[in-house]
């Protein structure tokens, strides 16, 4: 059974120590499924002021949503709407402070301030974004970025 301990010292600190309880939850499982909602129930409880975490998967034309903890959510956005979608069409991480400013954003739940997705790449293959959402403006930082970068890609190797 895995045990999730509480984060402590500095934010990169906290990270590390979220890094290390994702690879243990990773640890010898392969199936996408299982392991995006083990990552998304991970994160929407460890870290602060989060109102969604979770996974869209790419199908080959657009986005459909895959585990997550939080509110109801889109179920298939396009390449060319929203955050997910511009993380998944430039292949780049999206941190926005305002989601309100950000042009074709899509409103899943009316509560989230800003948000930070990471596309999930394998080489030049997207596989999809992870997600996150926050009822805060401005949550998302740098370190909060390559922190969620980091366990990002420790998903995309558990898939082999």
């Amino acid at each position: 059974m895995f045990t999730a301990t509480a984060l402590s010292g500095t934010k990169p600190a906290q990270y590390a120590q979220l890094l290390a309880q994702a690879r243990a939850l990773l640890h010898g499982e392969h199936d996408r499924i299982a392991n995006a909602a083990n990552l998304a129930a991970l994160v929407y409880n460890a870290l602060p002021d989060l109102n969604w975490v979770g996974f869209y998967f790419f199908d080959g034309r657009e986005l459909v949503v895959g585990p997550f903890q939080g509110l109801p959510a889109c179920v298939r956005i396009p390449l060319d709407r929203g955050v997910c979608g511009a993380a998944a069409r430039m292949r780049a991480t999206q941190r926005v402070d305002d989601v309100h400013a950000f042009p074709g954003h899509i409103a899943c739940d009316a509560a989230s301030a800003s948000e930070l997705v990471v596309p999930l790449l394998r080489g030049e293959e997207l596989i999809g974004v992870f997600d996150l959402d926050s009822p805060v403006p401005a949550r998302f930082d740098a370190e909060d970025q390559r922190g969620l970068e980091a366990i990002a890609r420790a998903y995309v190797e558990s898939l082999r």
